[in-house]
């Protein structure tokens, strides 16, 4: 096999702890992959700073893996809310009439080149220039974040349940062949 670099190696690495955590977790296949779907959903939906606690309490209210629903969380972060969030504006935007990203560009810097004047009788409409602004981006991020979470979660939830379905039946016939090579009587010892 070629070697493809520690950048990948690392990935490969980490892949396939997250691999074995999964695994090891509580529950059937399903109840795992709910969870994963629900985090999946709940990770594109503009609700940072609160998506553990929504995709806790979903995970909770069907059953699903709790655990397993946090971890899809993690993929908007700093780093990836930027193009996350412009994609699912942009789907969002097909579905919802949404100014386009120059719209809210222009719009947003001719509200606060009116600022500067600050007549105290104008302030409301300025205002609300804003507030209507963020409805219309905010339904569509809401609706965006639902599609792509939606469609993901429909990827990843049978991917998910044959997944750990797989792994755990080769965890098990790994267990099982170790036990058949032990005398009778011993125990093997506990591990992955």
């Amino acid at each position: 096999m070629p070697d493809l670099g520690p950048a990948t190696d690392a990935a490969l690495a980490r892949l396939r702890r997250f691999l074995e955590w999964l695994v090891r977790l509580r529950g059937s296949p399903e109840a795992i992959a709910s969870g994963i779907a629900i985090g999946t959903v709940v990770a594109f939906t503009p609700t940072i700073g609160f998506q553990m606690v929504i995709a806790l309490g979903i995970a909770t209210l069907l059953g699903a893996n709790r655990p397993a629903a946090v971890v899809p969380t993690w993929l908007t972060n700093p780093i990836t809310i930027p193009p996350a969030y412009a994609f699912t504006y942009y789907v969002g935007s097909f579905f919802w009439s949404a100014p386009g990203a120059a719209g809210v560009d222009r719009a947003a810097l001719h509200a606060s080149r009116e600022i500067d004047s600050f007549a105290p009788t104008d302030m409301w409409s300025r205002v609300e220039v804003f507030l209507d602004l963020g409805a219309d981006v905010f339904v569509a991020l809401w609706i965006g974040g639902l599609l792509v979470g939606g469609v993901a979660a429909a990827i990843l939830y049978p991917v998910t349940v044959r997944t750990v379905t797989r792994l755990r039946a080769r965890r098990a016939r790994r267990r099982d062949r170790r036990r058949a090579k032990l005398p009778a009587g011993e125990r093997p010892a506990e591990g992955p």
